[in-house]
Order: structure tokens, then sequence, then C-alpha cells
């Protein structure tokens, strides 16, 4: 059967687009098979840390469950799969707990839901694996408007995209025991898509990420310590980096 000029372009053309989609393909596979096969060597998140030994593995579903948690802090046995909001009573203010992990339409969520209360929470309490930036800004960004406290209780966890959301709060109370973490973020590109396609959209990503930090008055060497540290890792912020960064107002017990 003869193939018209027309079909014979097409195929071309199809062909020229399979090729180009394995090269992409192939090209990310090489990068990433030396991981594939060697073992991270940060220790877990529940390994304590000091100055200069602060990089830990991170798991995007996961949280350690072996802190020592403070009294009333409904640490879950599982991660929830997208934020869950659970009013409690902390230090006799009422307090509304961001458990979970981020999800695209999770902002939407936390606007419905403050919108459905009777009045705003006196305090946000976080226990997250972080998720998604975007959201992560706009529930921050909400938390500011309504001029509320942010709170990490003893045990509690606050990792990736999740201490932008603590960044929001008028005061900052940190526990001690609690951990604060974080490291680069993907900004929702494909990891199919090799990195001269995707660096436009992980600077403009940083761009937001960076005047949002300049809104709530965070000092941007938190996000130099993120983007010195791979995604499969966690940060873990010391003391005197969360008081000089502005992301802890107090740190308490």
């Amino acid at each position: 059967m003869r193939v018209s000029r027309s079909g014979r372009v097409l195929q071309a053309m199809l062909v020229a687009q399979v090729a180009l989609a394995g090269l992409i393909v192939f090209g990310d596979f090489r990068q990433v098979l030396p991981d594939l096969f060697r073992a991270n060597p940060a220790p877990p998140a529940a390994v304590p840390v000091r100055p200069g030994d602060q990089t830990r593995r991170y798991a995007p579903r996961d949280l350690p469950r072996d802190l020592p948690a403070g009294p009333g802090f409904p640490r879950s046995d599982q991660v929830p799969a997208r934020l869950k909001f659970t009013e409690m009573t902390v230090d006799g203010a009422r307090t509304v707990l961001l458990e979970g992990a981020i999800e695209p339409g999770d902002a939407a969520r936390f606007a419905d839901y403050l919108e459905q209360r009777a009045a705003v929470p006196e305090q946000i309490a976080l226990h997250s694996p972080g998720g998604s930036v975007s959201d992560a800004l706009d529930i921050g960004r909400m938390i500011r408007a309504a001029e509320v406290p942010t709170l990490m209780q003893a045990g509690a966890a606050c990792f990736s995209a999740c201490p932008y959301i603590l960044a929001a709060g008028t005061e900052r109370r940190v526990s001690r025991t609690a951990l604060v973490g974080v490291h680069q973020h993907y900004f929702g590109e494909s990891t199919l898509l090799p990195a001269f396609v995707a660096v436009e959209s992980i600077q403009h990503g940083q761009g937001e990420v960076l005047d949002y930090l300049g809104e709530m008055g965070i000092d941007l060497r938190l996000s130099a310590r993120a983007m010195q540290t791979p995604p499969a890792n966690i940060y873990i912020l010391v003391e005197d980096e969360l008081t000089d960064f502005a992301l802890a107002t107090e740190m308490v017990d």
C-alpha cells in the first residue's frame, strides 16, 4: 500500500516524537540510576542533630514517631494523606492542628474550613511532612491575614513545605523537642523532564518562595539551607537557626 506524502510526514513526526521522548527518559534514567542502588547515608530524622550534623533522610509520607511528645498532642499512627483539621485546646487557647501531607487543593479546603467556623482559632499547630508548596504559601497567607499565631508542639515535625505555614504566624512558638526541616522542592514539574526544561519552573517557584519569606519577615538564609539540601534528605534546623532566621519567635519546652 502506497503512503501519501502527508502520511510520510506524519509518520516521520511520530517517530521523531517517540525518539525524543526516549532520549528524555533515558537521560533522566541515567541521572537517577546510581541512586536506585545506592543507600542514602543520612540517618533517619529521629536521630538527634547538632550543628554541622543536620542532614537526615526524608520520606514524603512519613514522620518520626519516636520523638518525646508533650501532653495533649494527638499524634496519629499514620500521617493523614492530606491535611486534617483537628480542634483542640493547647495552654488554654482554642487551637486547630493541621496534620498530614499538604496536597493540591488543601488551601481551598482550609479556606472553606475557616469560613465555616464561628470564630477564628487562637492559634494553629502543625505536624506535617510537607507537600504542595503553592498550597502551603496560600495557607500561610490566610493565617497571616487572620493574625493567628503558629505553634510546634513537643513531638511534632514540620518538614519540606510545612515551615512556610509556620512562618505565617504573627507569633511562632517552637518546642525544643519539635523538628523543623527544609529541602529543595520540585514545584510540581514532571521528574521525567530533563533539567533544562525544568529550570524555568524551578526558578519561578523559588522566586515565589523568596517573595513569601520576605512578606513574612523571615531571613532568606532559610531558603539557602533548603536549596543546599536534595529532595531525598531534610535539613533539620537547630535552635540558633530557628531564632536567627526568625522562623521561631520563641522556643519553648
